[in-house]
């Protein structure tokens, strides 16, 4: 029996296993780290890789329009557009939108179906704990309605079950719902609204109620309010992270070459942010019709994989529940053959499994996590599902994004490189270069006007200061611009005003360099040309430099200096800006020139370098020491991100992602070829995006023993797989996630971790943990609560389960030996619904032991090649399940077919073939607890109440030999009031006499039981110590609990018309309780000794140290990395 728990726990790793079982010899996973070499654009390739980003999601786009010229478009919706005139265009009638919105229903995604709370609320009831509880008390209703006056304290007892199971059920359906009330609360807003032309009108209108054919006038700032073709923009931009991962802006304007709707330049989809300019579109679809809405529908196609904690305690319910079914048939056949009384045999086959079945396992369980999700909000961890809270604690895998949950998601300078001189905007530990003590320094004065007045951020308001606004743009221009207020010399926007902007050339991917020329006065005329963008593409342009605090012709020595900066800087994995001016010929260029951007009429040469910046998006504060704790627990955290391979990186050596080397790393330091390198030889390893479908099982096995593993450029199919992957090889998987494009992930996984600011609300949705503070560090104490009450858990089942056999054996031998009826059901139920629920529940704050912290534990479910070989051995034991063509998934089984297999499955090989085989790692009820608390505590507490029950007894004249021989008689039914007078060694005793007696016994069976697990109580707070010492007492709700519980025996007890229901008696003398004292005292001797003998023989497992870990504040540290990137 000890066995079963922890050999059922991987069932559904299992199923998950079937569909990527590996061959059996392992390759070599080719290189895919980028290399070492010298500089080389990151954009090299780029279209190739955002093609193969988004193909799997394209071959499910229906959207043909971006092949369509405007004429078409508008003839296919019916709608009048003006692409010379745009604003002047007429749209639809209002006639037209109020048809088309009746016709096609609001724009707005439908909503994942739900359960009725009602229907909810039956599937709590209908576990098997409470079915079983439901049954009973059925029951007893029966065995009272055949004989009413036998069993009239059976009315008590059967409402009192009936009555458990529905409480257990509206516990867990009151957190339920509360978790859904919440997370609706977190996703209802202020309706958002949209600008529409609707006959000619501007107007604006609730994003809802927008239609196909409506021409919608978007600008910076803008949430895409459904799927649009564009047809008229200046300078617009759009941000598709939510859908693509690419942080990168996107150009969107009329004309299009791509066939790939999702990569058109004429396209902006719902969901998406427009982050410059602005434009006029053409909706084309809406509501689930939009890329978004499809994306949705493949989080709805996702199944919810069952939390381990779910699965471990329900193989625990249904363990014990067979043990105490089969118990009670067999007992139930006993008395029938033996008394022939069907009454009497019922009433006996409930008490064994009211004995038996701990009641009030699940309402504690249930209120355990209830506590600790409470405490987790507090730490702004909101738990959607209370299994969550424990899940996080299990996890042996977490793929996390990083933009916005690693990272700040904010670009911010951290060095300027400026006439000769290094400078150092952060101070990071290892940052070259000195801090700029004076905003008017020779160059630096250059480098913050022309990030001042060279950029076209805009704000929400400018009558508050700069860390006070909303920047509306591009990520790195904020960042100049924060860097830029934050320095400069006099008020940001007052020298915008003095410095007024006449021209202007926006950043674009062919150039990849802004221009904007200014009235800003020099000695030979009215205006300066200020331009910022690609280091190599600037340095083309420039012909003098300034160096020295002069301009200087640019020779081969100043490029070489150019190179080796903008290699350093960009080997950090940073984005590298050049910086370039042109003092203006007043006679070639007077202050009314007129500057034509399609003319060109600007100058394209001859500009002085005046210098780089390099921008990072830095980690948050925090998340260095947090991503070591998780790895210093067991866990590998993976990083999964669209950016470029070596920006990934760099960030990742800055977080202790990775510390170790990588192929090319140990390559480069050995002088190898990449290809020499051995398997054995690097820990660290970067896969490119799209190098995974061509991946096979044993590269992907390969990856996954890597304890360092970042997958850069991926797409949000990637993700998918790589979660699925995870989950192959048995890992319990976290992932985390902000966008509309992770949430398919994030509920394939175990434990889907969103965001709550920056998270979308598809991903709300799919998620079961939500970040309420969008800080990767909130995880890791997250992960430690899980952990914890993981370990409270374990103790208060422990502790709980303990009391069965006390219980359990009065019952057998009431019939076997026999004897008088030792404890009723009753009184079983005030045990176990008692003061049992109030100790238990106080382990919920119970703190962790001193000394080593839980997160220097291994994962309680780690991933080895040995679990991997069993978890693929149980695959190949279980065929897969057959493909329904209709859907091409797997097809599902119905709730009849399903238990016809669970009843049949106990007589397949297969079946214990599962069972003998030994699993790894630590379950909640594992053979260990089974055997300290229903062999061990269970048989010294039994012994302790039966020997009080024989003293109490004897002090009334009754001897064990005599109590067993009035029990024993056939012709008579003793220990009732009513009972005939008994004669014994020439004492009688009446039925009243007998009655009190058995009663007195039987409350010294409860007060012994009680005293033996107050004993258990502090003892099964110890794992890792003696349980001795300061910490024992650490938790004052234990005192409560405990006390509690001795409050509610002596109201039983001693209040006259509470011991007639209970059968207990108010002349119970507490001088025999001392019996259970000097038991609990051997308890717990015996529990010392017996963890020192384990000490010894299984010793406990840490976690080994991991070399180069460095846990001091991310803000005073960086990692140096040699190695180049070119950003455009």
């Amino acid at each position: 029996m000890s066995k079963d728990p922890s050999d059922n726990v991987e069932s559904s790793a299992v199923q998950r296993t079937i569909a990527f079982s590996s061959a059996s010899n392992l390759r070599s996973v080719p290189s895919r780290d980028p290399g070492a070499s010298a500089a080389r654009p990151e954009t090299s390739g780029k279209a190739d890789v955002e093609v193969k980003q988004t193909e799997d999601l394209s071959k499910n786009v229906d959207i043909t329009e971006h092949l369509l010229t405007l004429d078409q478009v508008c003839d296919k919706y019916k709608v009048q557009a003006n692409a010379d005139h745009a604003q002047s265009s007429y749209g639809l009638s209002q006639t037209q939108a109020a048809q088309i919105l009746a016709e096609n229903g609001p724009n707005t995604l439908t909503p994942p179906k739900k359960k009725s709370s009602l229907q909810k609320y039956l599937i709590c009831l209908s576990s098997v704990f409470n079915l079983m509880l439901i049954l009973s008390g059925i029951l007893v209703y029966i065995v009272l309605a055949i004989d009413y006056e036998s069993n009239k304290s059976n009315v008590y007892m059967g409402a009192i079950l009936i009555g458990v199971a529905f409480l257990n059920a509206g516990i867990e359906w009151y957190q339920q719902r509360k978790s859904e009330n919440t997370l609706a609360a977190l996703l209802q807003m202020i309706p958002p609204k949209t600008h529409v032309i609707r006959e000619g009108k501007l107007e604006m209108v609730q994003s809802a109620n927008v239609v196909t054919g409506d021409i919608l006038y978007l600008r910076m700032g803008d949430k895409i309010p459904a799927d649009c073709y564009v047809y008229a923009a200046s300078d617009f931009k759009i941000d598709n992270s939510s859908l693509t991962g690419e942080s990168e802006p996107q150009e969107r304007g009329p004309g299009n070459t791509m066939r790939n709707p999702l990569e058109a330049t004429n396209m902006a989809f719902n969901g998406t942010l427009a982050v410059s300019g602005e434009a006029y579109a053409v909706v084309v679809r809406t509501g689930d019709s939009t890329v978004l809405g499809q994306i949705a529908g493949m989080t709805a196609g996702e199944e919810k994989a069952e939390s381990p904690m779910n699965h471990e305690i329900s193989v625990f319910v249904r363990i014990i529940a067979s043990v105490a079914l089969v118990t009670a048939l067999v007992f139930f056949i006993t008395g029938m053959c033996m008394y022939k009384d069907f009454a009497f045999a019922i009433n006996f086959a409930i008490g064994t499994f009211v004995a038996f079945v701990p009641e009030g396992l699940p309402a504690t369980v249930t209120m355990l996590l209830t506590i600790a999700a409470k405490r987790m909000a507090a730490e702004n961890v909101l738990v959607k599902d209370l299994q969550g809270v424990e899940t996080l604690g299990a996890i042996t895998c977490l793929a996390t994004d990083k933009t916005g949950t690693l990272t700040r998601n904010q670009m911010v300078v951290t060095n300027v490189w400026t006439n000769g001189f290094m400078y150092a905007v952060t101070r990071a530990h290892g940052d070259v270069g000195e801090p700029i003590d004076s905003p008017d320094a020779t160059g630096v004065r250059e480098i913050l006007l022309t990030s001042t007045l060279c950029c076209s951020i805009k704000f929400d308001r400018t009558d508050v200061p700069m860390d006070k606004r909303q920047l509306l743009g591009d990520a790195t221009e904020s960042g100049l611009v924060r860097f830029a207020a934050s320095k400069i010399r006099g008020d940001f926007d007052e020298v915008q005003a003095q410095y007024k902007k006449v021209f202007e050339v926006p950043f674009n991917s062919a150039n990849k360099w802004m221009l904007s020329v200014h009235e800003l006065a020099h000695e030979n005329g009215p205006l300066t040309l200020l331009m910022k963008g690609a280091p190599e593409r600037v340095l083309r342009l420039c012909s003098t430099i300034l160096r020295d605090g002069r301009i200087e012709p640019l020779t081969d020595k100043h490029k070489q200096d150019f190179e080796e900066t903008y290699q350093f800087m960009a080997g950090r994995g940073h984005r590298v800006l050049a910086f370039a001016r042109l003092a203006l010929d007043g006679s070639k260029y007077p202050a009314d020139y007129a500057f034509n951007r399609k003319q060109a009429n600007y100058p394209e040469a001859g500009y002085t370098f005046m210098g780089l910046v390099s921008l990072e998006d830095p980690p948050k504060h925090g998340v260095r020491e947090a991503v070591g704790r998780c790895r210093a627990a067991g866990i590998q955290v993976i990083m999964v991100t669209g950016d470029h391979p070596l920006t990934a990186e760099a960030i990742g050596r800055k977080i202790n992602l990775v510390v170790g080397e990588t192929r090319n790393d140990v390559a480069v330091r050995t002088g190898r070829d990449v290809s020499e390198v051995g398997e054995d030889e690097y820990d660290a390893v970067v896969v490119h995006g799209e190098s995974l479908a061509g991946m096979s099982d044993a590269e992907w096995d390969a990856v996954f023993r890597k304890p360092e593993v970042i997958f850069a450029r991926t797409s949000p199919k990637n993700k998918l797989e790589i979660v699925a992957r995870a989950q192959a090889l048995g890992h319990i998987c976290g992932v985390t996630g902000d966008g509309v494009n992770d949430s398919p992930a994030l509920k394939k996984a175990d434990l889907g971790i969103a965001m709550n600011d920056s998270g979308s609300d598809v991903s709300k949705e799919a998620a079961s943990m939500i970040l309420l503070d969008d800080n990767f560090a909130t995880i890791v104490r997250g992960i430690e609560e899980g952990r914890l009450i993981f370990a409270n858990l374990k103790k208060s089942i422990r502790y709980t389960v303990a009391h069965s056999i006390p219980e359990v054996v009065p019952q057998i031998l009431y019939i076997v030996v026999p004897l008088p009826p030792m404890i009723t059901s009753i009184m079983i139920l005030v045990i176990d619904l008692g003061f049992e629920i109030l100790a238990a529940l106080t382990y919920a704050w119970e703190p962790a032991e001193p000394g080593r912290s839980l997160m220097r534990l291994p994962p309680r479910k780690p991933v080895t090649m040995h679990s991997i070989a069993q978890l693929r051995a149980r695959a190949q034991r279980h065929p897969p399940p057959p493909i329904d063509p209709s859907t091409g998934l797997p097809a599902k089984k119905g709730r009849f077919a399903r238990t016809a297999a669970a009843v049949k499955a106990p007589f397949t090989r297969v079946w214990w073939q599962d069972r003998m085989q030994k699993t790894e790692g630590e379950v909640l009820v594992d053979g260990e607890l089974l055997s300290w608390s229903y062999l061990e505590a269970g048989l010294i507490s039994t012994v302790s109440a039966l020997l009080v029950f024989f003293v109490v007894l004897n002090r009334h004249g009754i001897s064990p030999r005599q109590a067993r021989l009035m029990a024993k008689e056939t012709d008579a039914t003793y220990f009732n009031k009513d009972s005939p007078s008994y004669t014994y060694n020439g004492r009688t005793f009446t039925g009243e006499e007998q009655f009190y007696a058995l009663n007195e016994a039987r409350t010294g069976i409860m007060f012994s039981i009680y005293i033996l697990q107050v004993f258990n109580l502090f003892i099964c707070k110890a794992r890792f110590r003696l349980p001795f010492g300061r910490f024992m007492f650490r938790n004052i709700r234990t005192f409560y609990g405990f006390g509690a519980g001795l409050v509610l025996l002596v109201l039983v007890t001693y209040i006259p018309p509470l011991n007639t229901v209970f059968n207990s008696s108010y002349k119970s003398i507490p001088l025999y309780w001392l019996i259970a004292v000097g038991f609990g005292c051997l308890l717990l001797a015996y529990a010392t000794a017996r963890m020192l003998i384990l000490r010894k023989s299984h010793p406990i497992r840490w976690n080994p140290t991991i070399d180069g870990l460095h846990m001091h504040p991310t803000v005073w540290s960086t990692r140096q990395r040699t190695k180049s990137i070119e950003v455009a």
